[in-house]
């Protein structure tokens, strides 16, 4: 006896496909950048300043309250003291890091690339290094005066050091596969210096360009404070004669801004010409 089965109803079985991987979470690194996280840490000062100022933990005398400060900057804005000064102090940065950029420049090239330029320039450089340059104003004063090349000297030598430490590095430490596949096509110097040295030593130079921007606002706040008659340092020294809290501050603001976009410049820079290279920055 044969028993027929019955017919099934259910739908034929229809291939699912595959599930897609499942993407794993990065745990490691600083993770993904936090949209305007420059910001965050000044706010954070400006708020437990306020709060302070507000609430009479910060004595006046000492450190003046924001919206003080907010004022006399206007006073000074209005009064056109502020831009005045702001001008020549750009004017002096501006000429010491030009001076310092390319000669740090030139002497990375020339210790980079020659071990007897190495010998001769590297071993000062490097005692300049360990020099504050508040300890070389009295003799610039001397060899300079207290006018203005004083002041812009000062500024070069505190510029030419980051460019000269980390161009050299970068110099150093270019592979040597390209220095012989520039030796095998035969470049002439002026092709080595263009296709080899200068992309690789780009990398140290623009990482020297964010300590030196920074040390020349540092060498200026000390030089404009030395028998200077205009210049933020000038209007910041004068205020302390008088006891003037508020204008203090005003000058430490201007230069933490001047410092930070500089910085920021730099980094833009550092960031669209190193585009290539992936860092746990990206």
């Amino acid at each position: 006896m044969t028993t027929t089965e019955a017919p099934s109803n259910a739908p034929p079985e229809v291939a699912r496909p595959p599930a897609p991987p499942r993407r794993r979470r990065r745990r490691l690194g600083p993770g993904r950048p936090v949209p305007y996280g420059w910001a965050i840490g000044p706010l954070l000062l400006l708020a437990i300043w306020s709060v302070g100022s507000a609430a009479g933990w910060i004595d006046e005398r000492n450190l003046s309250a924001p919206w003080e400060v907010v004022a006399t900057a206007r006073e000074l804005t209005e009064d056109g003291r502020l831009q005045e000064n702001l001008w020549t102090s750009a004017q002096r940065a501006l000429a010491g890091l030009g001076f310092g950029v390319a000669a740090g420049l030139v002497l990375a090239v020339v210790a980079g690339l020659s071990r007897l330029g190495e010998g001769v320039i590297d071993g000062p450089v490097q005692i300049k290094r360990s020099i504050p340059s508040l300890a070389l104003i009295p003799l610039l004063i001397l060899w300079f005066g207290i006018g203005e090349t004083m002041k812009i000297v000062t500024i070069t030598l505190g510029v030419l050091v980051p460019i000269y430490v980390h161009t050299h590095n970068g110099l150093r430490t270019i592979d040597s596969r390209y220095v012989e596949l520039a030796e095998t096509v035969r470049l002439n110097h002026l092709q080595f210096l263009r296709h080899v040295v200068l992309p690789g030593a780009l990398p140290g130079f623009l990482l020297g360009m964010r300590f030196a921007v920074t040390n020349a606002w540092l060498a200026l706040v000390v030089v404009e404070q030395v028998n200077a008659t205009s210049g933020i340092g000038y209007m910041m020294e004068l205020a302390r004669t008088y006891g003037q809290t508020d204008v203090i501050i005003v000058g430490l603001v201007v230069y933490g801004l001047l410092g930070l976009v500089s910085d920021g410049l730099v980094r833009l820079v550092q960031r669209r010409a190193l585009s290539w290279r992936r860092t746990l920055a990206d």
